[in-house]
């Protein structure tokens, strides 16, 4: 079937320096699926947020479904993810160290199933930005030479 992107967080990498990417499931509700089906997923201020036992999305945007009526979903409310015993264990551990946060990174769909890519992060400094935001207008300032 393949893989369809929903929704992306597109400030992470802007932010963040990604370290590991992680791929976790998620516990949702019918009306919930159904909306992220229908492309109604945001990112924009989500964060994980883990335990020691579990890991949560918080923050993270998805629409109510139109037709659910009064079975319909909290769109902000924290959603469980659906990790290996081992990789939450990983996760807390590198979060206890100084400087690292896990940071959602996208949503999909993937064969069916709602999934999350989730990467360990690292927060940048104001000029690690300003090179990005260089190297960036480099590429673009190319881009029309080339073009031209």
């Amino acid at each position: 079937m393949g893989v369809k992107i929903v929704a992306t967080n597109r400030k992470a990498r802007f932010e963040y320096f990604l370290i590991e990417h992680f791929e976790a499931g998620l516990e949702l509700k019918g009306s919930e699926i159904k909306s992220i089906r229908a492309g109604q997923a945001s990112l924009a201020e989500a964060y994980v947020q883990v335990d020691g036992r579990q890991a949560w999305l918080v923050n993270a945007h998805i629409a109510p479904y139109e037709e659910a009526n009064r079975f319909n979903h909290d769109p902000k409310r924290m959603r469980r993810l659906l990790l290996h015993k081992k990789e939450i264990r990983q996760l807390w551990d590198d979060v206890r160290k100084k400087g690292m946060t896990i940071v959602p990174v996208s949503i999909y769909l993937k064969d069916g199933r709602a999934k999350l890519e989730i990467a360990l992060a690292k927060g940048k400094k104001l000029y690690d930005k300003r090179q990005d935001i260089q190297k960036r207008d480099m590429e673009r300032e190319m881009g029309r030479r080339n073009r031209y």
